[in-house]
């Protein structure tokens, strides 16, 4: 569990030293986007993909327009997401979702933890189905 967090520690410091670093030379969004991890309890699994909003929704995500749609509708802000009403078991198996990269040229290392998947799906939406 320690490497896991080495490492997604490691992204998130490349994450906020890469804006800078690309601010001059970066071409358009669609060669960075956000990519976007899931990882269970313990980190016993790990699944990520790369998601692009612009200059059209794009990337390895298999629900990309919806996703964006939903970035769109809180300006990247991921906390800010909607939550879905969903009936949920109180079963705790958790699992970490993070987000880096750009969304619409901002900057974005965000990470967290929910109680388990059903938890996660209502309150992410189509941002983190994969």
């Amino acid at each position: 569990m320690r490497s896991v967090h080495v490492a997604a520690a490691a992204l998130l410091s490349l994450a906020a030293a890469a804006p800078a670093a690309h601010a001059a030379t970066a071409g358009p969004e669609q060669s960075r986007g956000l990519f976007l991890t899931v990882s269970g309890s313990e980190n016993t699994w790990v699944r990520g993909v790369r998601l692009n909003c612009a200059p059209q929704p794009s990337g390895h995500h298999p629900h990309a327009a919806e996703a964006c749609e939903a970035l769109d509708a809180v300006d990247g802000d991921l906390d800010a997401l909607p939550v879905e009403q969903q009936i949920c078991t109180k079963e705790y198996d958790p699992v970490t979702v993070a987000a880096i990269g750009t969304y619409r040229g901002k900057a974005i290392a965000w990470h967290k933890t929910f109680g388990n998947a059903c938890e996660l799906d209502a309150s992410t939406g189509y941002v983190f189905r994969f």
